[in-house]
């Protein structure tokens, strides 16, 4: 079976996560996708230890993390033969990725007025921090950046303690996915109208746009949400207890499930009082319940009360490690652990019944498409 995106031509003239990461994903899925790099290369390439080593090469594991599959090629933009070379990259490409700083490619002829006048069909994705226009336009953008100023850090951490990042470039990670949801839309506008045009994602905007309920919970209140550490604003219990030997995570999403938690705790007289009948008590008190619930789970091992919420369509699991995750059952059975002409990789989450993916090759040696 082909792979879905099959016959699509991608241009990759993008660095470190979020261009790459779009790139990375329509590679999985078909598209021929050809990296396009300074003769020092991808930044992320030095990002390490740890290094991936083989015959000829030494890039770091980052950098393998987000450029499976693509082709590399060389190119000095400086140069007349620079420039000419990434012409005819293009003569027959469907899309452009690139992330330069806002007018940063005008210089060489590659912005997007030069090119679409010359490549009508191309379809064009600008990522940057803050986009193509407003005050920030002008900045550079980080992740760790992005999430204190989209509000992303004032949510996650203990009340205590600092703000706290997420554990990955999660802004980076999602601007990558949303420009793919993106420029897939835009080639199948292409499809009608036969005309590109320029996709402008901001890591800001994507920051934002997924700060989903909290925000909601904000623009409807007028009153910001603050940290609750594993606490959910909205649902209760819904966060992390202390077991007798580690931690575990319980989810009750649902009256049903909350009451069922309480019988396996032994804790039945919670079960039915009426301090706990809804949501919206529970959340109204939840401090007692919680340290009801914690003194009845320090009673159990870890592996113990998961099997108890197992047995009684509880929602709960463990914090796992990576040792942990790719060890899990779960993670073997869907084949989330790949290994490509010996270097290892994470598979692609995509299953289709009707299509395969394209994970052809590892992430390429610097130029070794030239």
């Amino acid at each position: 079976m082909a792979a879905p995106l099959a016959g699509l031509k991608v241009i990759e003239l993008a660095r470190v996560l979020a261009g790459p990461w779009a790139g990375q994903t329509l590679s999985d899925l078909g598209a021929e996708v050809i990296k396009v790099e300074s003769p020092q290369g991808d930044d992320t390439r030095q990002w390490g230890p740890p290094f991936v080593e083989r015959e000829g090469d030494r890039s770091a594991s980052y950098f393998h993390s987000a450029n499976r599959g693509k082709a590399s090629v060389t190119v000095d933009l400086r140069t007349d033969a620079g420039r000419e070379k990434m012409h005819a990259l293009l003569e027959d490409a469907d899309i452009l990725i690139e992330n330069f700083k806002t007018g940063g490619l005008a210089k060489y002829g590659m912005d997007y007025a030069t090119l679409s006048a010359r490549f009508p069909r191309l379809i064009y994705c600008s990522i940057t921090g803050f986009g193509q226009t407003g005050p920030y336009a002008h900045r550079a953008g980080y992740d760790f950046i992005i999430q204190g100023m989209s509000g992303l850090m004032s949510i996650t951490g203990e009340p205590d303690r600092q703000p706290q990042k997420h554990g990955m470039a999660i802004t980076d990670i999602f601007t990558g996915i949303y420009a793919t949801t993106a420029i897939l839309a835009a080639v199948h506008q292409r499809a009608q109208t036969g005309v590109g045009q320029q996709i402008d994602m901001a890591l800001m905007d994507c920051a934002v746009a997924i700060t989903g309920n909290q925000a909601m919970n904000y623009l409807t209140t007028g009153t910001a949400p603050v940290r609750l550490g594993n606490a959910h604003p909205n649902l209760t219990p819904y966060e992390v207890f202390e077991t007798s030997d580690g931690h575990a995570i319980l989810a009750t999403g649902n009256d049903g499930q909350f009451q069922r938690l309480c019988r396996l705790l032994g804790l039945d007289d919670m079960a039915s009082d009426t301090d706990y009948a809804s949501n919206a008590d529970r959340v109204a008190n939840r401090p007692e319940m919680n340290r009801r619930i914690q003194e009845a789970a320090r009673r159990f091992t870890r592996d113990a009360l998961l099997a108890a919420c197992e047995a009684h369509n509880v929602p709960a699991g463990p914090i796992n490690d990576m040792a942990d995750v790719f060890e899990d059952p779960q993670v073997k059975a869907r084949g989330m652990q790949l290994e490509i002409d010996g270097i290892p990789s994470i598979n692609s989450p995509f299953k289709f019944s009707g299509a395969e993916l394209a994970l052809h090759r590892p992430a390429p040696k610097l130029g070794e498409d030239d």
